[in-house]
């Protein structure tokens, strides 16, 4: 039957990655999400093989605002995600744990929007990685960028400025990547997105400061000029319940 079709590609050395960004708009919705993904979704994630899954919300997540959770799994094989919903929806202790969340009704929804973002790993970097940090978790903060392109070639030239140099810098000082990954499927393409940690805000502003020198002979460099045309940043912080 087409409802039990399972999607298959061909396998890669570098790992796929999946950002879901929650939109949603109150404390209510929050608790929801909350709920769902510690007593559901991330113990249905483990047992499927999925480890390591982070969880993170925005530093500045005030009422009124797009409130947002990032929810950050990594597989080895893009068939994993393609086909996890639906090897989650034949879990029956998942569809039980998620229940308040999985059938909610219209009229009181657990969120107000819903991203899927499916990235491929940078040759640079293949597979995500822990950070290696001291600090308490509730201290930590991650960063995630996102830098589009104008152009799909413009987008291919800063991937290779990554691969040919920027990655070297930020493993010299210690950035922390969890991981570097050119987006195949998302709402503001072409675009690359990664995600760095740090113990404290001090730390991560000490971390820019000394970047700076070093990037700039690169940034310099003829053949990478204007393979950016907007740069977003969030300040993040890893859920209690997160993996990572």
């Amino acid at each position: 039957m087409a409802g039990n079709c399972l999607f298959a590609f061909e396998k890669s050395k570098q790992a796929y990655f999946q950002l879901k960004v929650y939109h949603y708009e109150n404390d209510e919705q929050e608790k929801v999400i909350d709920q769902y993904l510690e007593s559901a979704y991330l113990p249905a994630l483990h047992q499927l093989g999925f480890k390591e899954v982070g969880v993170f919300k925005p530093l500045e997540n005030a009422a009124g605002q797009d409130r947002l959770v990032y929810v950050f799994i990594s597989a080895s094989d893009l068939n994993l995600l393609v086909n996890l919903d639906q090897r989650l929806a034949k879990d029956q202790k998942y569809l039980e744990a998620g229940k308040a969340y999985i059938e909610a009704g219209y009229s009181n929804p657990p969120f107000k929007r819903l991203e899927t973002i499916w990235m491929k790993a940078f040759e640079g970097m293949p597979k995500s990685a822990l950070p290696k940090l001291s600090a308490e978790k509730n201290k930590r903060i991650y960063e995630l960028r996102s830098y589009e392109a104008a152009t799909e070639q413009l987008s291919a030239n800063k991937i290779a400025m990554f691969n040919n140099g920027e990655i070297d810098i930020f493993k010299k000082l210690n950035f922390n990547a969890v991981f570097y990954g050119q987006v195949i499927a998302g709402s503001t393409m072409p675009n690359l997105m990664y995600l760095t940690a740090f113990e404290n805000m001090e730390d991560r502003n000490i971390h820019w400061k000394d970047f700076g020198p070093l990037y700039k002979p690169m940034q310099d460099l003829p053949q990478y000029q204007n393979n950016v045309s907007k740069s977003i940043k969030v300040l993040l912080y890893p859920t209690a319940y997160s993996d990572i």
